[in-house]
Parts: structure tokens; sequence; C-alpha cells
């Protein structure tokens, strides 16, 4: 009684153990075409080549099943790739295109095939990818055809073409603009006024500055507080300073005999000679021999210095109306 169903059993377990591999092949099986756009060209012309695979959405979503393109060389026999795309996917209903197109071209003529190309199938059923090819593709390159029972024709000449100041336009565009800011820069440096220097006049004369200066001196009191060397120094290089800026001599950087020599230039200054040669003869003194001079001789070389400084200050030019009502 139970002999008959383990008979049909074992056979069902058999016949499913034979056909799992060739299910799993089915599962891993892919579709891939490869077509060009022309089957006859001219030397030189350009054939569109594609490559497809379609994959079923099962085996799109699997992460463990893969599929390499192909990857043409730059020249194969009779053709050379002039450009190629990049991998793209199109989703057609339950299943998705891959698909890459090469563009090629052939120089050489005859009629020529374009090989099988190998695709290579990874899946989950196997280790070793599974390959799946194209079938060859035929391609007729031909050569332009020429009647020899024609003459040759003679050499065209040169032609002439006609010429149009419009041919020209932009040029004449930047000629003009650039000529246009030249004239405004020309026009711009030559009208805007022209910087006059400022001569800034002092505000405080050299009279006046040493005059300032004596009366500080005067308050300060030093030989009254014993310090005479700093009296007679601060004394003479006021004098000194006055000469240089009021009458351009190198006072500072002379001795007493030299600036006694080189005031005689100066008429002004030359007739206090004597006053001044009085003043400074106390003052080398006082600053290199350590003489003590008296009270009155320290009063009198202030006395010395004002008046020269008096004698030789600068008149000061009159005013409008006062010139103006001297001369009626």
């Amino acid at each position: 009684m139970y002999k008959p169903q383990v008979i049909r059993r074992i056979f069902l377990g058999c016949l499913l153990g034979l056909l799992y591999p060739f299910s799993l092949l089915a599962q891993q099986a892919v579709n891939v075409t490869a077509k060009a756009d022309t089957a006859s060209i001219r030397i030189g012309e350009q054939i569109k080549f594609q490559l497809t695979a379609t994959l079923t959405a099962e085996q799109f979503k699997d992460a463990n099943f893969k599929i390499l393109f192909p990857v043409l060389p730059d020249s194969l026999d009779h053709f050379e790739v002039v450009s190629r795309t990049s991998l793209d996917t199109v989703i057609n209903q339950n299943a998705h295109v891959l698909h890459q197109t090469y563009i090629l071209t052939s120089f050489d003529s005859g009629h020529w095939e374009i090989p099988p190309m190998k695709f290579e199938v990874f899946g989950a059923a196997r280790q070793i990818p599974d390959s799946a090819f194209t079938l060859p593709i035929g391609i007729d390159v031909n050569t332009v055809t020429v009647d020899t029972t024609k003459a040759f024709k003679p050499i065209k000449s040169v032609q002439g073409v006609t010429w149009s100041i419009w041919d020209y336009w932009l040029y004449m565009v930047i000629g003009a603009v650039i000529v246009l800011a030249a004239l405004g820069l020309w026009w711009y440096f030559r009208s805007r006024p022209k910087k006059v220097p400022v001569i800034k006049t002092p505000t405080v004369t050299p009279y006046e500055i040493a005059l300032q200066e004596l009366k500080v001196l005067k308050e300060e009191k030093l030989w009254q507080q014993g310090d005479i060397k700093q009296y007679y120094t601060r004394l003479t290089d006021i004098l000194r300073t006055y000469f240089e800026h009021q009458f351009g001599i190198a006072a500072l950087e002379q001795t007493s005999e030299e600036l006694l020599q080189n005031i005689k230039p100066v008429t002004k200054l030359n007739q206090q000679r004597d006053k001044l040669r009085s003043l400074l003869a106390i003052a080398d003194l006082a600053k290199f021999a350590k003489l003590q001079p008296t009270p009155d001789e320290h009063e009198g070389c202030m006395q010395k210095a004002e008046e020269i400084l008096e004698w030789t200050r600068p008149k000061t030019e009159p005013a409008e109306g006062t010139a103006s009502a001297s001369a009626q």
C-alpha cells in the first residue's frame, strides 16, 4: 500500500534535484543585445553602436546580482571608437534596461563585422561569473563612387568676395570707444584745475621766538641760583639760533671768532659787532674758564642780547590802509 507513494516521492525528489540548477540559471539569465543604427556607411561616416542588457525587477533589486558591460578599446579591427556614453538605465514595465552607446567609424572599405560583445554576470548562485555574448554585426564600408568616363573638371580660380563695411562693425565700435575714452581722458586732465602748492607762512617770526626765549630765561633766574654755565649756554644758543633762522648763518656750528667774521656781510648785525663780541667773550670765559662774572655783567649780557635783537628786528610791511593814508 505504501510502496507506490514512496516510489512517487523518490521520483519527485530526483526530478526537483535535476531541475533546480536550471531554475537558478533561469533566474540568473540576462538578455543582452548589440545593434547598430545602419549596416552600410561610406568611408569616414559614423555608426551608432548600442549595447543593451535587460534585467528583471528581481535581478535589479538583488544586491548580489551584478552585470559587467564589455569595455571597448579605442580601436577595433577595421573600426575606431570616436566617443562613448556612460551607462544609463531605463525602466520599462517590469524590466530594467541598461544601455551604453558608442560612436564608431571606419576608414577601411569592405565588409567587416563588429565582433560579439562579452557581458559578465555575477549572481548569488555561483561564485564564478557567467558570460553572455551578443551576435556579431556586419557593416559594409563603401568607397565614394567615381565616374571615370567623365573628363576631369578644371581647377576653379579664386573667387573674390564682395567687401561690406558692415562686416567690420564690431571693430569700428571698439575703435570708436577707445578714441572717445582717450579724448575724454585728455579733456579731463587738461580742464581740471591745477593744484596750487600751499606755502605755509610761519605764524611766529624768529625774532618773536628769540624774544620769548630770552623772557623765559630771565624768569628761570639761573645765574641767581648759581648755574652760571647753563645761563650763558642758553643765552648764546638763543642768539645763534636766531642768527641762523633770520640771516641764514650757520651760527650753531661756528666758534665765536668765526661767527664774528661771518656777520660782516649782514649790515644790521655787523653794526652790533662790539656788543656781540663783548657778550660772547664773557660767555666763553664763564663756560670754559669757569669765570664768575658779576651780577652787573650777567644783567649786562642779557641787556646786550635784547638790544641786538631789537636792532636787527625785521621791518613789518605796513597795512594797505596805512600805506594809502601816508601816500595822501
